[in-house]
Formats: C-alpha cells, sequence, structure tokens
C-alpha cells in the first residue's frame, strides 16, 4: 500500500541521488521512447534463457518490462488481470517521471494535506511545495494494467493463472518447475499446467507462494482496509487537491486513517499491526472522524488486504529473487509501498540482465544478491530503518501523535519531507535548524506528556 507519510525530515534519509537530466535517478536506457525501446526488443535476438515473474503488479510489471526489452524468454503471472488492490495508491512525483507514466493515470494531484490529531487539532501541510509540484493519486486497477499492459507489449508472455506450487531446481544449472492453474482454459477442462524456467521473480504479494516455496522467512504484517466511498459532488470539490490524515488511538493503535482522492470517489481507510481483530471497529471509527465531510456519501466498494512491515529473511535463495511485497518492500510510518515495489522490480530485472550479459548465461545465487539485494540495501537499508524509529516514537500515544502533527506545522519539517518522499533523493538539510527542530520536537513531546499526565490526573 502506497500511502503519503509526513515524517520528521532530520531523519528521513534515502542514499538514492538524482542524476543530470532526471528525477529520481532515471537510467538512460529508459530515455529512450516506448515505441523505440519496443523495436530494439523486437531486434534482439532470443537468447536461451527463461524467467518467470509470478505477479502483475508494479514490482512484476516493472520486472518483466526489463528483462522483455533485453530479449530474455519472459512469462509474467496474473492471476486476475483486473485487480483493484486496496491501497490508498499515492506515489511521488519522481515515479512519473522515472517509470514514464502518461497523464491519465492520475486521478488527482495532491498539493495541499491536512493532518489531523487525536483531539482534532488540524494543521496544513504543502505550503512549500513548488506550483509543478504534487503527490499523484491512482487506482491500482488502472495503474497495475498500464505497466502490466506495456510489459506484454515489450515482449513478456502473459499468463493468466495462479502459481500453487514451486519445485525447486535440484542442481546448480536445473531447472525451476512452476505448477499453476490457468484461467484461460475453458470450464470443464483441466487447467492443471506446469512451466519449467531458470530464473524465478516472486512479485506475487504479502501472502506470497514463491516466498513459501523458497523457505524466505516470515514477517510481521499489516491490515490494511479501505472504503471507497462516492460522496456528493460538492463535498467531492473539498477534495480537488486535498488528502487528509487523521492520528489517534481510535482510528489506528500503531497507524494513521486515511481520505485519500480518487477520479470520482475518496478512498477512506486504515491499518493496524498490533490490533488486526479490531480493524473494523478502527475503520467505523475513521469514518465518525470525518462523518461530516463525508455526509451523503456510498460505499461502492470494500477491501482489506495484508501490507509487510519489514523485510523477509531471506529475498534471494538459488535463483529466485523477491521484488515488491514478497520481499517485505513497505515502509513504515507511511506505508509507502508502490515506488518501492515499482523500483526493487526494475532493479532486480536489470541484475538478472547484467548477470546473464543479456540472457547468454545463467546467473547464481551470488549475482543475484551480489547485483540486486546488496544494491537495494545500500541505497534503501536507512531509510527503512529511520522511518522504523519514527513510527516508534510518534505512533506510541496519543501525546506523541499531538507532537507529530504539531509538528508539522514547522516549514523546515514540510519542506524536507516533501523533497524526501517526492524525488527519494537526500535532502540537503541545514545543522542549525536540524539542532532547533530537534529541541522543538523534544519540548513538544514533554509538553504533551505532561497534559496527558495532567489530564488523567484530574479526571473524575
Amino acid at each position: 500500500m502506497v500511502l503519503p507519510g509526513f515524517v520528521s525530515p532530520f531523519a528521513v534519509v534515502s542514499s538514492h541521488t538524482r542524476r543530470s537530466g532526471s528525477v529520481c535517478g532515471r537510467p538512460s536506457f529508459h530515455g529512450a521512447s516506448l515505441s523505440t525501446r519496443s523495436k530494439n526488443a523486437q531486434a534482439t535476438l532470443m537468447m536461451q534463457l527463461r524467467v518467470a515473474v509470478v505477479g502483475g503488479g508494479p514490482a512484476g510489471s516493472c520486472a518483466a518490462e526489463r528483462l522483455a526489452e533485453s530479449g530474455i524468454e519472459t512469462y509474467i503471472f496474473e492471476r486476475k488481470m483486473d485487480n483493484a488492490k486496496p491501497c490508498g495508491g499515492a506515489i511521488p512525483l519522481c515515479m512519473v517521471d522515472e517509470f514514464d507514466l502518461p497523464a491519465n493515470i492520475i486521478d488527482r494531484k495532491v498539493r495541499k494535506m491536512k493532518m489531523i490529531s487525536p483531539t482534532n487539532v488540524e494543521v496544513d501541510v504543502g505550503r512549500t511545495l513548488k506550483p509543478n509540484e504534487y503527490i499523484g493519486m491512482t487506482r491500482r486497477e488502472i495503474l497495475d494494467s498500464f505497466m502490466r499492459d506495456r510489459a506484454i507489449s515489450l515482449g513478456a508472455k502473459p499468463i493468466n493463472g495462479l502459481v500453487t506450487k514451486l519445485d525447486l531446481a535440484s542442481s546448480p544449472s536445473g531447472k525451476y518447475k512452476l505448477h499453476y492453474s490457468d484461467y484461460s482454459v475453458p470450464k470443464g477442462e483441466s487447467n492443471a499446467r506446469t512451466l519449467e524456467v531458470d530464473l524465478i521473480v516472486g512479485a506475487d504479494g504479502a501472502n506470497s507462494r514463491v516466498a513459501r516455496d523458497i523457505d524466505a522467512g516470515d514477517y510481521n504484517f499489516a491490515i490494511a482496509f479501505q472504503e471507497r466511498i462516492k460522496i456528493p459532488d460538492e463535498k467531492m470539490q473539498y477534495y480537488e487537491e486535498l488528502a487528509e490524515m487523521y492520528v489517534g488511538a481510535d482510528v489506528s493503535p500503531d497507524f494513521y486513517a486515511w481520505v485519500f482522492p480518487k477520479y470520482d470517489h475518496v478512498g477512506v481507510g486504515t491499518g493496524t499491526v498490533i490490533n488486526r481483530p479490531a480493524i473494523k471497529q478502527y475503520q467505523k471509527a475513521i469514518r465518525d472522524r470525518a462523518a461530516a465531510r463525508l455526509e451523503g456519501g456510498k460505499v461502492i466498494k470494500v477491501e482489506a488486504h495484508p501490507i509487510p512491515e519489514h523485510p523477509r529473511p531471506r529475498r534471494v535463495v538459488g535463483r529466485v529473487a523477491l521484488v515488491g511485497d514478497a520481499a517485505g518492500y513497505v515502509t513504515k510510518c507511511s506505508g509507502e509501498g508502490i515506488y518501492f515495489a515499482a523500483k526493487s522490480g526494475r532493479m532486480c530485472a536489470e541484475a538478472i540482465v547484467a548477470a546473464s550479459k543479456n540472457g547468454r548465461v545463467v546467473p547464481t545465487e551470488k549475482d543475484l544478491k551480489e547485483m540486486y539485494l546488496k544494491e537495494w540495501d545500500r541505497k534503501y537499508w536507512a531509510t527503512y530503518k529511520v522511518l522504523d524509529v519514527l513510527q516508534a516514537v510518534f505512533y506510541r500515544s496519543d501525546a506523541a501523535r499531538e507532537a507529530f502533527v504539531k509538528m508539522c506545522e514547522d516549514e523546515y519539517v514540510q519542506r524536507v519531507t516533501f523533497d524526501s518522499y517526492l524525488y527519494k533523493t537526500v535532502t540537503t538539510v541545514n545543522p542549525v535548524e536540524d539542532m532547533k527542530l530537534a529541541f522543538r520536537t523534544a519540548a513538544s513531546l514533554i509538553g504533551e506528556n505532561i497534559r496527558a499526565n495532567a489530564a488523567v490526573a484530574s479526571a473524575p
């Protein structure tokens, strides 16, 4: 799930830097037009390497796209071609350019946020945005279909089916066998099929069967619950360029709730790790908190989905690599996952292309670990760890959440946080301002805790 999170900037970092003439480190070969890339892919001789990408979301589609355009025989599995994953749907500005996303993929361009505290104190966020900057709001069924169809147009072979089991290779050069149900088979006929491949990219989400069969290890997970609500046009105008984030123990004990604008409706949802059975209770609370703005609305869709909380212990085993949610690439505190899914799929595929010499040799486990996994951790390990800490600090109590919202009034907080989110790059920070912010944050946390304790002491 991708949700824009606004967190303390003095710790929000990423080692991914911008390259000349691009945002978000767009590689040079992606500067070519899609038509040129397609012609290049078609002109490339078919190699012997065969790769299966299991999962057709952003992670799988980006992996399949890069593999196919390099001339590698690529299969992409997706069990539900019109799947609408429960998701806030927010993407950073740099993703639009880096992944060549067309304008019609973006439902709304959010330029303003409201952070709403447990006591309903509202803080407007977005004052530092430039006129051309925004957070893109998407519907996953639209975004995913576009990215998957593009991979197919470049040569990836689609399989509408569900992978049910993976037989591991019996030797270092042996084949992997995928067992799957082929949903394109007419009813009444057996749909059991198998496919042998040299490598597998597991992009099949939080409940990944690929991860299960390679014994990738477990991770804790959150449950995200969202209702799509069609509200009257006059109320929809309020959300024209605005999204809302609510914090409080009532809407989530360890995360936040949201109201995000879509094409003709709003997505209203919440998530939790520590009390998953109470998710509907928290969903009712966000509906109650936002009731005045949702009045007259009609629920048109209800969605729920597990969201990983941290990377799996093993993300490469043999010649199988995990990407996206299957690998656990969702950030705490902000809950962002779409960009990191797409990025991990592309990075994994680029490692396979390079290690295989464009499909001429079979990469090894060592190749995948060195060229994909280590590079990923080098770029993003610090980002994940920092957001882990921030969630622990600011989501642990309502007093801390009040301090968090209050901190979001600070213009320096807004500027550094938006830059970090929108561009996925190291933001040049001011050490003096960082020190001031640290003191303001500490003072705010202490002050809110004092007020909370006083309120408890004076209660009858």
